[in-house]
């Protein structure tokens, strides 16, 4: 068993924009309803890189900030941990677009955007940090890969790591191949574990099947991102309710979450 302390949560998913508006529907204190997503402009950007990033550098960027504004953590000292299941396929569908004509001129802004951590050096450079910054990848467990590369960064540190975890939905025909329901991204900012401390995660790998969310409403949205894999786990902290949830893990692996508030 290892664990964490969960200091901080962020969120940008349809009908979830934000925690402080996500918090009541998860906690099932308000309804679920589904609005339609509005344009981002990362904060945290400058001008020559907000205009060079992708939608979906700016998805990680909307729940990432989430999550920092509403701690108030300095995002200079943050060790960062960033998690994709496909990274940006829009990038990569233009990139095969191109490829596949003649003659064969790939965007300049594409090539440089078409590396799987584009999201990390994007906000590496957008706040300011040389802490640490890794990305992993590990298809629909892609938000339990991140979650334990970010315990064990924190512990490694004795210090806060950011995690961020976001997935946007392919262009025809990459979605044939990879498809995805939504566009979404979630953010946590986890700290060293202190043994009966508010907010405490503990996690084994252990575990079958995966736990569906409380709310019915939501459970659609939990299996169409690998990101919102995490729904059932920030219903327990949105409520401010102790239990256990069962996350997808690699292959046959699921891990389980404790959550005490």
């Amino acid at each position: 068993m290892t664990a964490c302390l969960v200091k901080a949560v962020g969120i940008a998913a349809p009908g979830l924009a934000g925690w402080a508006a996500a918090r009541p529907v998860l906690a099932g204190e308000s309804p679920y309803a589904l609005v339609a997503d509005t344009a981002y402009a990362p904060a945290l950007l400058p001008p020559n890189e907000r205009r060079r990033a992708t939608n979906s550098v700016k998805l990680a960027f909307r729940a990432a900030e989430d999550a920092v504004t509403s701690s108030g953590a300095d995002a200079r000292q943050l060790a960062s941990v960033f998690s994709s299941s496909d990274a940006d396929m829009a990038v990569l569908h233009r990139i095969c677009e191109a490829l596949a004509q003649t003659p064969r001129v790939i965007s300049p802004t594409d090539f440089h955007n078409s590396v799987h951590n584009a999201a990390s050096g994007y906000w590496s450079i957008g706040v300011g940090s040389m802490a640490p910054t890794t990305t992993v990848s590990a298809y629909d467990a892609s938000f339990t890969a991140g979650l334990i590369e970010a315990i064990a960064l924190a512990r490694d540190r004795a210090a806060d790591v950011l995690l961020v975890v976001y997935d946007a939905t392919a262009p025809q025909l990459l979605a044939e191949k990879r498809p995805l329901a939504v566009t979404a991204g979630v953010a946590l900012i986890v700290a060293p574990d202190t043994p009966s401390a508010p907010g405490r995660l503990a996690l084994e790998l252990d575990g079958t099947g995966e736990s569906p969310c409380a709310n019915p409403a939501l459970e659609t949205l939990r299996g169409g991102n690998p990101a919102l894999r995490a729904l059932p786990l920030l219903e327990l902290i949105a409520a401010r309710r102790a239990g256990t949830v069962t996350l997808r893990g690699t292959g046959a692996l699921h891990v389980t979450l404790r959550y005490a508030p």
